[in-house]
């Protein structure tokens, strides 16, 4: 092991007994475990107009979102009914890249902070 330097130290001199002592290797702690920080969530928000079609709409979110048919279609009555609907929660960057995706499409979309 030509590499490894020695821990060990010799003290005294070639006439008298020699002592030989070994040093132990210091131990480094451990680098403590981060946790990732979670990103604060924002809302997604679909608003209601009077120009796009029900199927527009339906399309679009399954197009551009995780939700399914079914859900699609509750969120746009919704949104119908009430003026608006929450599409989903993501972190702040997603949620401003629905809003640009939705605008391809002509369709309003918003976000705002979610209050945890």
């Amino acid at each position: 092991m030509a590499n490894e330097r020695s821990s060990q130290q010799t003290v005294g001199s070639s006439t008298q007994g020699a002592i030989t002592t070994s040093i132990a290797p210091v131990k480094r702690p451990a680098a403590p475990q981060r946790r990732p920080r979670n990103l604060p969530p924002f809302k997604v928000l679909l608003h209601n107009d009077d120009v796009n079609t029900f199927e527009h709409v339906i399309v679009a979110i399954v197009k551009l979102t995780t939700l399914e048919p079914q859900q699609a279609i509750l969120k746009t009555l919704e949104a119908h009914e009430a003026g608006i609907a929450l599409l989903l929660v993501t972190h702040k960057e997603r949620a401003e890249l629905y809003v640009e995706q939705f605008a391809t499409f002509t369709l309003t979309v918003t976000i705002e902070p979610d209050e945890v």
